[in-house]
């Protein structure tokens, strides 16, 4: 049954998170063709530190609610697994009450001595209030993922999604008339009005799911000051490891643009330069990973389950799985992005970004198995590991990151070549790592060459059909069908995908013949 939880978990926030990412992609579309670059590279430079103030807040603490209610469930202790969501809830509530005051007094500081463009000062004060909101969601969403139960995140982050793009559009296109940094507010009022109606949503399934447990008569095993213990030891690292992360968000969004400024461009066009690679490029680069988010999101709770049950063969298969369904789901989206990067560049009228989002695609494969492996590594109880491996990958990028943009005749393309050497970087360390503790083999022929032969036949279609359907109005899309197609016959056929492997998915297997 934890087999299946663990598949139908993943497949349930996949759904979810392809649906929020195409809300996504066409709010992306919109703010770029009718709002500009310009507001959404404000909205940017203040989003990091968004993210920052976020990840001190929550401690790493919704992580280690779901590693620690996974195995408390697992051996039937439900009265401390509930114990450790009520202290968990008390503690974020404070903590994101303070840190959400506190920044509001302090944002016109922050705003005119960190961040170099003022305007952002109305989009730091409407993404204050949001701090407590997502604190509080973060610990339902942390509680049900250790319960193995992903159905109320994903009904969470589709209300969301739909009022952050509704909200957002409308009120930033209102705002656009009294100018480029009112705009970037209302995008801000988007997300904060998209993160209430989250935690609204998800509230109201924990009271419906409350009412369906059964009490158990078990005493509680651990005291309150236990549960801060281990949370925090659980927490901590991860902690690190995001204030690192953000903190990298936060330099990068003030470096891109001073450098670019160095590169020859103005102010202006470096903000502007900025928001494009955020909302083109990156949007498009990060659209695959719908699918190793949900990966990650489901391997903590399933991987420490086998764990604490000390099944290391489990851990093994699971392990080797999902670093596999990563490569084959990743190596056919990143060849599309990388064929056809001037067209979808072009769509958020950002044609000049091609050339960056075809470097990035080169790196992309391995951010999307850095971010499974990190779970994976989450899972098993060292997750102080990521945290090494991004200090390293960050050592070895920022200066690469600094000294590249800085290049008249590189820019944004030195930018996206120190990102792809980072992600790379951060992939091979963890993997070297799953291997290490858990004796996991390297695959070569079913991570590495099964795949990317199958890569290989979609690039040639896709060089065979281009000339003839370039130009057709559904070209793109009918290109795209045939080249998965094509990508799957040619795995079909050298063992890189089995009908074991397909009768093994939700709905479908059911279909195909033992």
């Amino acid at each position: 049954m934890a087999r299946r939880t663990f598949v139908y978990g993943a497949v349930i926030l996949l759904g979810a998170n392809l649906l929020n990412r195409l809300l996504g992609f066409a709010y992306q579309y919109l703010i770029m063709i009718n709002i500009g670059g310009e507001a959404y590279g404000l909205f940017n430079m203040v989003f990091p530190m968004y993210m920052m103030a976020l990840v001190v807040t929550t401690a790493g603490i919704p992580l280690a609610i779901a590693k620690m209610v996974s195995e408390e469930v697992s051996l039937g202790r439900i009265s401390d697994a509930q114990s450790i969501f009520r202290l968990a809830l008390w503690l974020l509530s404070i903590s994101g009450a303070f840190v959400s005051i506190s920044l509001y007094f302090l944002s016109p500081y922050i705003a005119h001595k960190i961040f170099s463009d003022p305007r952002v000062i109305n989009v730091f004060l409407i993404c204050t209030p949001a701090i407590f909101i997502v604190s509080v969601s973060s610990v339902f969403r942390g509680y049900f993922q250790g319960l193995q139960n992903m159905v109320p995140t994903a009904v969470s982050q589709i209300c969301e999604q739909i009022i952050r793009v509704a909200v957002g559009y409308a009120a930033a296109l209102r705002l656009l008339n009294y100018g480029v940094e009112w705009a970037a507010a209302g995008l801000a009022l988007g997300m904060l009005a998209g993160e209430f109606v989250g935690l609204i949503a998800i509230i109201i399934q924990y009271w419906r799911a409350k009412l369906k447990v059964t009490r158990d008569n078990q005493a509680r095993t651990f005291s309150s000051r236990q549960i801060l213990i281990k949370l925090w030891k659980l927490a901590s690292p991860v902690t690190v490891g995001r204030l690192l992360s953000t903190g990298l968000s936060s330099l990068d969004a003030i470096i891109i643009p001073l450098r670019l400024q160095v590169a020859g461009y103005s102010a202006r066009e470096a903000v502007t330069l900025f928001g494009q690679l955020g909302g083109s490029a990156f949007t498009l680069l990060t659209f695959p990973s719908v699918f190793t988010f949900a990966l990650a999101t489901s391997l903590v709770p399933a991987i420490s389950e086998a764990t604490v049950r000390r099944q290391l063969n489990v851990v093994r298969a699971r392990s080797a799985e999902a670093i596999r369904l990563t490569i084959l789901i990743g190596i056919p989206c990143l060849i599309i992005l990388f064929y056809f990067a001037r067209p979808l560049t072009a769509f958020f009228k950002s044609s000049e970004i091609a050339p960056i989002l075809r470097v990035l695609a080169f790196g992309g494969i391995f951010s999307y198995v850095q971010q499974t492996t990190t779970g994976i590594l989450q899972g098993i109880g060292k997750v102080h590991l990521p945290v090494v491996h991004s200090i390293i990958g960050a050592v070895i990028r920022i200066p690469l990151l600094i000294y590249l943009t800085g290049l008249p005749h590189w820019g944004l393309r030195g930018t996206a070549w120190a990102y792809a050497f980072g992600y790379f970087i951060m992939a091979v360390l963890n993997i070297a790592a799953i291997s290490r503790y858990t004796g996991m083999p390297l695959d070569l022929q079913r991570f590495v060459l099964q795949p990317v032969f199958g890569g290989v036949g979609m690039l040639l279609i896709f060089q065979f059909l281009d000339p003839f359907f370039s130009s057709h109005p559904l070209g793109y899309p009918i290109e795209f069908l045939v080249g998965i197609v094509v990508y799957g016959t040619i795995l079909l056929f050298n063992g890189g995908v089995t009908f074991a492997d397909l009768r093994r998915l939700p709905w479908i297997g059911k279909f195909l013949p033992p």
